[in-house]
């Protein structure tokens, strides 16, 4: 009864069905069940959405290199800012965890999940009074799809062979093998759909989409500003009239600029200071479960790293849980060399890797090595408390014979002049909802953001598991899978740690998911301010 009721909730904040519906299934449970005067049907009552009000963030990972451009969207300021406000999918996930239709009314599989015929929500509209319909949606996957395409979505379109238009409402993907995760991966924030262009292609330029806030304007790197859309197909959202995402890619930056007012809401807060925000009336923390993991991450294509045993070294050489009680201040728990949350089906468990300085000197020995020295980059927004947990890292490991250098690369600029180009990183990694969508996006040999890592059997067990529709002979493959990262992975997960943000008490955020950052990146319909 409560899981029904909660799924009612979610579904009202995300405009999936009309206030009057909540009131008319909600009173259903009540009268014919014993949930009484639960807190969750008093917090949806207590937290009623109210129209009006500006709202400021502060976010960590802007790049001057944005643009609108979806297929180079890769952070959370312009997956939240664009992909989640601008624009939309087909589908959303819910906060959850679950989908549910946003341009897409419906959808259906056939043909051993090879076959996916969506249909469209009739009334759609795009800023500038152009009704969808399912050509854009056709030409919004095809951009994606070019032969030299580059696309953060490239692994997920890669699995379609054709895309094809019935109507003007119904759009069908034919994809080359069965995955049942289809629907799942077109709500991915690259794959938002915008408006065709006569004889092909996407508008891009213009700004334009369907989605709960209208561009106002748009400065790369450093802030984008938006306005309500009065036409948006949900009911009653999105509630706030403006919006404004500010680049503070320094964390004191961004807790000075919510003390003083500048932002009302910031993204990843330095822990030290959760007291701080805690003992004050005039602001709150949000803390999320999430799918989040801090790495190092090695690129195999690279001396020393292209060594396995050196790799291991690297591994037993990291003390985890120094790293969570020292730098996360024990919000998160411990990371154990593969990148897949306890929460996500499929999950292998593995014995936990510990911190063993004769381990990580005997498979330095097996390199045919006393000593190594590897150069770390480092950046205060690769992930949270980054740059100390190098340093923890680099204490950790002098033992071993292992030198670790730390560079200190530039936060402005880290993500497109670091991250996949240097052979030794931290990360943060958003996690993805299915080992599918993860595999295909980072670990597999064809993955668009693989970092330097490729493993055949890794290869072949994900085309067996993407078309298997038997869960034990799925569940087989992922965990295969999981082991092979496990044993010669190019990844060192420090540890899983929650979204901690912080905001006004000025402002209300409803139910939050953690699937994706910035509540699955719908922080923006999803949000209001207080009477």
């Amino acid at each position: 009864m409560q899981a029904k009721m909660d799924m009612l909730i979610s579904k009202l904040r995300s405009g999936g069905i009309s206030r009057r519906e909540f009131m008319i299934r909600s009173s259903a449970l009540l009268a014919a069940g014993s949930m009484g005067g639960t807190s969750s049907y008093a917090f949806a009552q207590q937290s009623e959405p109210r129209q009006g009000g500006f709202m400021k963030l502060g976010v960590q990972n802007a790049s001057q290199n944005d643009s609108l451009d979806p297929g180079t969207w890769t952070t959370s300021f312009t997956g939240a800012s664009f992909g989640g406000a601008v624009y939309n999918n087909l589908v959303e996930i819910l906060p959850d965890g679950s989908i549910i239709g946003d341009l897409a009314e419906s959808w259906e599989a056939s043909d051993a999940a090879k076959v996916f015929r969506f249909k469209l929500r009739p009334g759609v509209t795009f800023h500038h009074g152009k009704s969808l319909d399912s050509e854009d949606v056709r030409q919004s996957f095809l951009h994606h799809m070019k032969p030299d395409s580059s696309s953060g979505a490239r692994a997920i379109v890669q699995q379609i062979e054709t895309v094809e238009t019935e109507g003007d409402d119904v759009i069908i993907f034919t994809l080359s093998d069965g995955n049942a995760d289809f629907p799942y991966l077109v709500s991915t924030w690259q794959l938002a759909i915008f408006p065709a262009l006569e004889g092909g292609g996407i508008d891009i330029e213009s700004g334009k989409g369907t989605g709960a806030f209208t561009l106002e304007s748009f400065e790369p790197g450093i802030a984008t500003r938006l306005r309500r859309n009065p036409n948006y197909h949900k009911n009653n959202m999105p509630y706030l009239d403006e919006i404004e995402f500010l680049s503070l890619p320094e964390m004191t930056a961004r807790l000075n600029a919510l003390l003083t007012g500048e932002v009302d809401f910031i993204q990843d807060i330095d822990v030290r200071n959760l007291r701080l925000i805690e003992n004050s009336p005039d602001f709150e923390i949000q803390r999320v479960r999430s799918l989040r993991h801090a790495t190092f991450d090695m690129d195999t294509r690279v001396a020393p790293f292209d060594n396995p045993d050196v790799r291991l070294a690297l591994k037993y050489a990291l003390d985890r849980e120094d790293i969570i009680e020292k730098v996360f201040m024990g919000e998160g728990s411990i990371g154990n060399d593969v990148p897949v949350a306890p929460i996500m089906p499929f999950y292998r468990e593995f014995p936990q890797r510990t911190y063993d300085i004769e381990k990580a000197k005997e498979h330095l020995a097996k390199a045919g090595l006393d000593s190594v020295s590897v150069d770390l980059s480092v950046a205060d927004n690769a992930f949270a408390g980054a740059i100390e947990a190098a340093v923890l890292y680099q204490s950790h490991a002098a033992p071993a014979g292992i030198n670790i250098n730390i560079v200190r690369e530039a936060a402005d600029g880290y993500w497109e002049n670091v991250w996949l180009k240097k052979p030794f990183v931290a990360v943060d990694w958003f996690g993805r909802p299915t080992m599918d969508w993860l595999f295909s996006t980072i670990y597999t040999s064809d993955a668009p953001w693989n970092a330097g890592w490729f493993n055949e059997r890794f290869d072949e067990l994900h085309a067996l598991a993407r078309s298997e529709t038997d869960e034990d002979k799925r569940a087989a493959y992922y965990g295969e899978m999981q082991e092979i990262i496990y044993e010669d992975g190019n990844v060192i997960t420090a540890g899983f740690v929650s979204w901690l943000n912080a905001h006004s008490s000025r402002f209300e955020f409803g139910e939050v998911g953690g699937t994706l950052p910035l509540n699955n990146m719908r922080i923006c319909e999803r949000a209001w301010a207080k009477a």
